[in-house]
């Protein structure tokens, strides 16, 4: 049964990614309104950007007697091409409504290793199937299609806002758009894709006290690695043969960084202190997804995150830890994992490297808790790294990036075909063709090693187009 579970899950862990939409953060303020003009301060100080290479100050708009500002948030400096040039706000009394979102399609072509050649179990390299080694797919990327939805006021001296975040696919998928549990056909005539309900919170706070965040969201461990890999607007990594299409691909998931994943939270972030913020939070604890058991769990899950802002450079470290209840006794374990790293940019601003780090003990590979124990409470260690180096020519953006995650066994654990590394590379080239719209390319090989010595090997080529609005 791990081993079916195992395979559900590689072959769709393009899966569980539906990663981050490009989120937008906009504040309609009045020439003549103090009160907005606070409310655009503390927008910026709930979205606050990363580094300039993430700061998007769009020309000055005016809607109905507004001024307004939009600023990119999030993964803006993975794109670094094709932002928004507006979005869709409407003044509803004291709120202000927005809409924002992306819509993105590519064509891609994998070569896949031979169905005959051992797989690996929790390899990342895609497999042929019915004799057949290529695959082509028109589908989306790492990112799936975003419709956010959101609204935020400011009331006796409070600043609070909420988020819907629908994540729709445009790959025939019913069932589950992550492990596409729950449908009997997958890709075939009549059938439908499905919507990832990724986002529901809300926050509240101001400027003194910092911002409290409930609800379902981005967490923080591992977060800073995917929201500045450069393949968010494009595919990356693919780890299925394309048969079944999930609503999104790898990117650099399981092959430099693993998932943050959207998690139920409450979450505590400080003010800005002259470029330092800290995060805390408790989350929803996590079952390991190869458990099949449910169980209760006693304790909350805890992350952290400190991050430091001083131009050119952007650092952070997180942390993860969770108690994990089996079956039964004999099969607890726990997980903790730790992450490091930062960017610079260079050459005017035209030029950027990155690295990410992390370490972990019981938190597995790809997903979270993802092969964590050996399914009897022993952990087994994992860490792993993505280097990254861009550089702009105009409006075309290229970059290279190289990741690798490692999975060791547990103490007293045979050598098996579980995986010991699946690694990566992706070229890519993104074109900015209008504020609002990326075209671009990319190339990535995969490679993935198992701990009895067996490889398996498949590159990808992509081609597509990303909308944000």
């Amino acid at each position: 049964m791990r081993r079916i579970a195992a395979k559900n899950l590689a072959d769709g862990m393009a899966l569980h990614v539906r990663m981050l939409s490009i989120q937008w953060h906009r504040n309609c303020i009045s020439p003549i309104s103090e009160r907005m003009r606070r409310r655009a301060t503390r927008a910026r100080e709930l979205y606050p950007p990363r580094n300039t290479g993430e700061t998007v100050m769009a020309p000055v708009q005016r809607k109905r007697g507004c001024v307004c500002v939009m600023e990119g948030a999030l993964a803006v400096a993975a794109i670094g091409c094709a932002l928004p040039a507006a979005a869709f706000e409407v003044a509803a009394g004291d709120w202000t409504l927005n809409i924002s979102g992306n819509v993105n399609v590519h064509y891609i072509h994998a070569d896949c290793e031979e169905e005959t050649t051992p797989g690996v179990t929790g390899g990342l390299a895609c497999r042929g199937a019915a004799g057949e080694d290529r695959s082509s797919s028109i589908a989306n990327g790492l990112l799936p299609a975003a419709l956010s939805i959101g609204g935020s006021t400011t009331q006796n001296g409070y600043d609070i806002g909420f988020t819907f975040g629908f994540f729709p696919g445009i790959a025939t998928n019913d069932g589950s758009p992550n492990l596409q549990q729950g449908a009997e056909r997958l890709n075939t005539a009549l059938g439908t894709t499905a919507i990832d309900m990724r986002q529901v919170f809300m926050t509240f706070g101001n400027d003194r006290m910092g911002t409290f965040k409930l609800g379902r969201d981005l967490g923080l461990f591992g977060a800073d690695a995917i929201l500045n890999d450069m393949t968010i607007p494009g595919v990356g990594g693919i780890n299925t043969n394309n048969a079944a299409p999930a609503n999104t691909s790898l990117g650099s998931i399981g092959l430099g960084y693993i998932y943050a994943d959207w998690i139920g939270q409450i979450t505590y972030t400080t003010p800005d202190f002259n470029g330092l913020r800290f995060s805390i939070g408790i989350f929803d604890p996590l079952e390991p997804i190869l458990q099949n058991v449910p169980t209760p769990e006693g304790l909350p899950g805890f992350h952290g995150k400190i991050s430091y802002t001083k131009e050119p450079f952007y650092l952070s470290a997180s942390f993860i830890t969770q108690e994990h209840e089996g079956p039964t006794d004999a099969a607890d374990f726990d997980s903790v994992g730790f992450d490091v790293g930062g960017k610079v940019t260079f050459g005017d601003g035209n030029g950027e490297f990155m690295l990410w780090y992390y370490v972990g003990e019981g938190m597995g590979t790809t997903a979270l808790y993802f092969f964590g124990d050996d399914g009897a409470g022993a952990e087994r260690d994992s860490d792993g790294f993505l280097a990254q180096v861009t550089w702009k020519l105009g409006d075309t953006k290229l970059g290279v990036n190289y990741g690798r995650s490692d999975l060791d066994l547990a103490p007293g654990e045979a050598p098996s075909a579980l995986v010991r590394r699946n690694e990566k590379v992706t070229f890519g080239a993104y074109h900015s063709l209008t504020q609002n719209l990326t075209l671009l390319a990319e190339f990535t090989r995969v490679q993935s090693e198992a701990h009895d010595g067996v490889e398996n090997e498949s590159t990808n080529f992509n081609i597509g187009a990303f909308l944000s609005f």
